[in-house]
């Protein structure tokens, strides 16, 4: 089964959002895909990495939040990102009824997956995955924004890189080790965005999602 596009409404007053979705072959599971700040789903890395897990089993629904879908600068309020976030994995649910669901994004979209699911746990989602949890900005070292996740029962897989500016090597070990759910893989000479010169980072992500999801199933 192919790709299939459509749109997604998050709520009378928000409106919808598009959403495409990639139905694996043999899928073990299904992901919602959550972009980051700074880019919509259909940049190269989201685009690449939603193919690349359908490859192993993986099914994949990717959307925009609402800032991409308008065409506006600044990336949505916390409030109006959990509920992209809960519409899309209400979605990805109502496609695969009888499938595993996992949430997951990049950066700003896996910090505001797992605010939501802090907020308010869904039974439904078996496991967050972070590719590149966002700890801090730039230069200011700081675990605040990880506080929430103390509040999360389901299972964590943290991908990082270990040149990452967003999260020092030193503090993303330290908060992943305070929490018994979660799982830290580093990816050596990565940045944010899991560039490390030649190395093939995203075969790396896709298999370590790949063998992280059939722990949690099993």
């Amino acid at each position: 089964m192919s790709m299939q596009s459509f749109k997604i409404e998050v709520s009378p007053s928000i409106g919808e959002v598009s959403a495409r979705y990639i139905p694996a072959e043999n899928a073990k599971c299904v992901c919602t895909l959550a972009h980051g700040a700074g880019a919509g789903m259909n940049h190269s890395f989201m685009e690449t990495l939603a193919d690349a897990l359908s490859k192993v089993g993986i099914s994949t629904l990717r959307f925009n939040f609402p800032f991409i879908e308008n065409k506006k600068g600044r990336p949505d309020t916390p409030a109006v990102a959990h509920a992209t976030i809960k519409a899309a994995i209400a979605k990805a649910h109502e496609l695969n009824p009888k499938l595993p669901l996992f949430a997951s994004g990049k950066s700003f979209g896996g910090r505001m997956s797992s605010q939501l699911l802090a907020a308010h746990p869904d039974g439904s989602v078996k496991g967050i995955v972070f590719y590149g949890f966002p700890l801090h900005p730039a230069g200011k070292p700081s675990v605040e924004r990880a506080d929430h996740l103390k509040e999360i029962k389901i299972p964590m897989l943290f991908l990082q890189g270990t040149k990452d500016t967003l999260a020092t090597t030193e503090l993303i070990t330290t908060v992943c080790k305070s929490l018994k759910k979660a799982t830290l893989i580093q990816l050596e000479g990565a940045d944010h965005s899991f560039k490390a010169g030649k190395t093939d980072t995203m075969s790396l992500l896709v298999s370590d999602t790949n063998k992280w999801v059939e722990k949690v199933i099993k």
